[in-house]
């Protein structure tokens, strides 16, 4: 191989690995990528949930339609903090940061929960509490809490 050739062979390497660390610093550490798509997952989940309980009011009588209606709309309301999060962190936004560790703080008790109940449950909460501890591991990284902003003096 010609000194030319390996030249250019290098320089090519170089940017493609200058184009990859430019992505991936576009969308930031790897780290809140990851926060991003578990906070976002368990939003979507929550969310299916409430339009699950919406389907059933309407499909079935429910012995008190007002608590199921409460209910329904209750568990959409809650979907908008981690989806928010999700949508924060995935644009680097520092205030993104609190309600998605607040969302992982309270799946912890509820993958508790779940697990103690056996069954199916124990794998939706394994699933549940490792997504937590993931996402709280990536947010409280050094990496990820300086591109959010968050520590600069």
């Amino acid at each position: 191989m010609s000194e030319r050739s390996k030249r250019a062979d290098a320089a090519t390497e170089a940017g493609e690995d200058e184009a990859t660390g430019l992505r991936q610093e576009a969308r930031g550490p790897r780290r809140i990528v990851v926060a991003a798509v578990l906070t976002g997952a368990e939003g979507l989940v929550v969310a299916a949930f409430g339009v699950v309980s919406l389907v059933l009011l309407v499909t079935r009588r429910p012995d008190d339609t007002t608590q199921a209606a409460t209910l329904a709309v209750t568990v959409l309301a809650l979907s908008l903090l981690p989806l928010a999060a999700a949508r924060g962190l995935w644009l680097r936004r520092r205030w993104s940061r609190g309600p998605s560790m607040i969302v992982q703080l309270i799946a912890l008790p509820v993958a508790w929960q779940l697990g103690r109940n056996g069954g199916g449950s124990l794998a939706a909460a394994v699933v549940l509490g490792l997504a937590a501890v993931v996402v709280l591991g990536c947010l409280v990284n050094p990496k990820a809490t300086e591109a959010l902003g968050i520590g600069r003096g």
